[in-house]
């Protein structure tokens, strides 16, 4: 518990640094592409168009039915559940090289190397963000405009980014020692995408054996989604009326938060000597 403190001081020390290498990978980021940040949006809805094309269209998918007992299009169910994974996905992998890919530039700033994933996250967080408002804007032209249940949003964000920035502690860390990690993590992220329910409905887990539904429901991602779709399609109090669930996600997070910190600081006076 010490380490993760120790970390989490870390981080709220250096939140200005974070705030402005952060908006510094974003611009940079973009800086060579003609259409510049058109680009966070543009890449999503491409995705979006070709998902909606191939699993709702093509495979003549009909609504999908909310966990308030509405029926929603397809497409508007998919989009308000898949916008986070365009958060989720690239920040776990370039969180994960984020060490070993800036040490050397780091190393010459008074900076902490716990934060280095922080800022990598936040580049990926201010892109979320930009894509979120534009995708509430569309809703307010369909069935599903804002509603009260939308203040519980800013929570799911927050839970997002205290995943990820334990999981980028653990695997930022084992990926500067070994970087087969990284090629692992990729490969584990893309198995990821369909065992979670990004493309297909949650009554689907009723056709499953117990056993695999109990062990896709370990996937803190799939509590992450849940809670999007029911905070932007207004279906539920997410949180509150699945407490049990709360209470594994966030027991889930404390536990890779304080391994997470302990492998960090037990290895990081050392990772100059893996590159």
């Amino acid at each position: 518990m010490k380490s993760a403190w120790k970390v989490i001081q870390e981080q709220m020390k250096s939140l200005y640094l974070i705030r402005r290498l952060s908006l510094y990978e974003l611009k940079s980021e973009n800086s060579n592409n003609y259409l510049g940040m058109a680009w966070i949006i543009i890449n999503p809805m491409i995705q979006i168009f070709v998902y909606w094309l191939v699993f709702g269209y093509i495979s003549g998918r009909g609504d999908v039915l909310l966990e308030n007992g509405e029926r929603a299009p397809y497409i508007t169910w998919l989009i308000a559940g898949i916008i986070l994974w365009f958060f989720l996905q690239p920040a776990v992998i370039q969180g994960s090289k984020s060490i070993y890919s800036r040490i050397r530039f780091i190393a010459k700033m008074n900076f902490p190397m716990s934060a280095i994933p922080s800022y990598v996250i936040f580049e990926k967080l201010y892109q979320h963000l930009i894509l979120t408002g534009i995708i509430l804007v569309i809703m307010q032209f369909t069935d599903f405009k804002a509603t009260l249940y939308l203040v519980q949003l800013p929570y799911f964000m927050f839970g997002a980014l205290m995943f990820l920035f334990s999981i980028s502690l653990i695997t930022s860390t084992l990926s500067t020692i070994v970087r087969d990690v990284h090629q692992i993590l990729i490969s584990v992220m893309r198995m990821m995408f369909y065992l979670t329910p990004i493309l297909w409905e949650q009554s689907y887990l009723e056709k499953v054996p117990a056993i695999l539904k109990q062990l896709l429901l370990l996937n803190p991602m799939y509590y992450l989604i849940q809670g999007y779709r029911a905070s932007i399609l207004g279906t539920s109090w997410y949180g509150i009326e699945h407490m049990s669930y709360t209470v594994y996600f966030w027991c889930f997070i404390l536990v890779l938060l304080m391994f997470g910190s302990f492998i960090h600081l037990k290895f990081r006076d050392h990772f100059v000597d893996y590159l």
